[in-house]
């Protein structure tokens, strides 16, 4: 029987078919499609092609290297077609029932690798952790600004989840306004005086069925109410309100856990194209209280339907008791595999 869950970290509903789940090979789309506007030999995010883009704002280098020049590891760009700017202030304007601000903003990409084939789960820690790094580095530096007002990192990986570059990047967006869909974490720390997120994971420590797996710092879940087939939650232990608290200890951890996490979800589930948002809390406002940060992963392996567009209730064929089962079995494996080697 389908059940309909509450979603109470976005305030919205998910259909769940919990008896009959779709297995990882019965998707309907294309899961491996990835965008082919660009080969290695034309790509503007290659190493050696630094003049195709617009200058770094920052790298990570290897010494004797110089900005905008080959020898960088990662390396951050201001998106060549944002559809902000950090000029000026921000302005309401308001017509009849008509709203809107300006754009007043900041986009920027980090291309995560010189190499243009090389994804995530194929890179060793030691380059994960320094991407974690530069992540860090420039949530610092943009929260300094008053005007920003939320920080979104995140990545699309695919045709499927709206890239539009195959070489593997993420990019970040600073808001000047908070995302209403970002505000019910603090609603329900505003009602119960507790973190949402800290009593989810207590609540899954203690029931034990959508664990993916856990760490000394973090935790994999499938969420409650997961609204894509798969999605999974990288959780910090440690109530850290913003993505910047993360420490060094912690990134060393994520980046061997976004490894083999996210190598485990690709071979399972047959290279499929997904998305990844690290949720934080809103900067410069007192309203940052009780939020506490995560990392969404999200598998794009259906198109988005007329109900879920009409109704903004998700269709979920997958329950997350069962892709958590299947993705942790599968992740234990792999590891154990990997000790053997």
């Amino acid at each position: 029987m389908p059940e309909l869950r509450k979603d109470m970290v976005r305030d919205n509903w998910v259909v769940i078919v919990a008896d009959n789940a779709l297995k990882p090979g019965e998707f309907p789309i294309n899961r491996n499609c990835v965008s082919s506007h660009f080969d290695g030999s034309d790509c503007p995010f290659c190493e050696g092609h630094e003049s195709r883009t617009t200058p770094e704002i920052a790298a990570i280098r290897l010494p004797g290297s110089t900005a905008d020049a080959p020898g960088w590891l990662v390396r951050t760009v201001p998106n060549k077609f944002a559809a902000f700017n950090l000029e000026g202030e921000l302005r309401h304007f308001r017509e009849g029932l008509f709203e809107c601000f300006n754009g007043l903003g900041h986009h920027e990409v980090v291309i995560e690798t010189p190499w243009h084939y090389q994804e995530i789960q194929q890179r060793d820690t030691k380059h994960i952790g320094q991407f974690f790094r530069l992540l860090r580095q420039r949530y610092q530096e943009l929260r300094r600004d008053d005007r920003i007002k939320y920080i979104q990192i995140y990545k699309n990986r695919g045709l499927f989840a709206g890239a539009s570059q195959q070489h593997s990047h993420s990019q970040i967006l600073a808001y000047s306004i908070v995302p209403e869909q970002c505000t019910a974490i603090g609603r329900y720390f505003d009602e119960h005086r507790r973190c949402l997120i800290c009593d989810i994971i207590k609540a899954e420590l203690a029931h034990r069925v959508r664990i993916v797996a856990e760490t000394d710092h973090f935790l994999i879940i499938c969420p409650y109410a997961s609204r894509f087939c798969y999605e999974a939650w990288i959780v910090p232990k440690t109530h850290t309100e913003h993505f910047d608290g993360i420490s060094d200890a912690e990134i060393g951890d994520l980046a061997v856990l976004s490894k083999a996490y996210i190598g485990t979800m690709m071979d399972t589930l047959d290279q499929p194209a997904y998305n990844i948002s690290i949720n934080t809390a809103p900067v410069n406002s007192v309203e940052d209280r009780g939020y506490h940060w995560f990392m969404e992963i999200s598998p794009r392996l259906m198109v988005q339907n007329a109900v879920e567009i009409g109704t903004g209730f998700y269709m979920n064929p997958v329950a997350p008791e069962r892709a958590a089962q299947i993705l942790g079995q599968t992740m234990r494996e792999g590891r154990k595999g990997a000790s053997h080697d």
